[in-house]
């Protein structure tokens, strides 16, 4: 009697054993499969506008519209600089710039800055057009450059100027920035330089 009562307490321990390890199973497999679904779902940001239309970024891309507004206000901050914003100018650009492309371009910051300190020399752009390539990441804006010495317009250019952009995550950088040269002009110099 004994032998039959332990027997069966075994097969019942036994029973809920196997219970226990189906169930443990069968919620290891449920964790993995909600983990997978949420890190290959795409995450969407709303944004505030900052233009008459909504905006959004997603971890699918880049919108043309979020580029856009990216690619207009960075000119507008990289391209206007007086001797008096110089280190505001450096510190915004290399904030948004990418972190593999922030040694070599806050170098040529600091040369600008050495060389515009204490002078009276102020630069702005009145932006004509922006075009956008989401897919390559790129953006070239259109616009006069002007140099203004003291209180006098000196100069008056119209360029080119051509951002490259790195889009990770849900964050998109700057990865530099240059004057679009035509050809057969003097090789491409960073819009920096200018």
């Amino acid at each position: 009697m004994d032998i039959s009562f332990a027997h069966e307490q075994s097969q019942r321990a036994l029973k809920q054993r196997n219970m226990l390890a189906i169930t443990s199973l069968a919620l290891g497999i449920a964790c993995f499969a909600l983990v997978s679904m949420a890190a290959t779902r795409d995450r969407e940001v709303i944004l505030q506008p900052v233009i008459p239309k909504a905006m959004s970024v997603s971890s699918s891309g880049v919108s043309k519209d979020y580029l856009e507004a990216v690619t207009r206000d960075t000119a507008q901050l990289a391209l206007n600089r007086s001797p008096e914003t110089l280190r505001y100018w450096m510190d915004s650009i290399l904030e948004i710039t990418a972190p593999e492309a922030r040694g070599p371009l806050k170098s040529k910051l600091i040369g600008i800055m050495k060389e515009q300190q204490g002078s009276q020399v102020t630069q702005f752009v009145t932006i004509d057009w922006i075009k956008v390539d989401p897919d390559a990441l790129t953006s070239e804006v259109g616009g006069v450059l002007h140099t203004v010495v003291a209180s006098r317009d000196v100069r008056r250019e119209h360029k080119v100027f051509k951002f490259a952009w790195k889009y990770e995550g849900l964050s998109l950088k700057l990865r530099g920035f240059g004057v679009v040269v035509e050809k057969g002009a003097n090789p491409t110099k960073d819009a920096a330089d200018e």
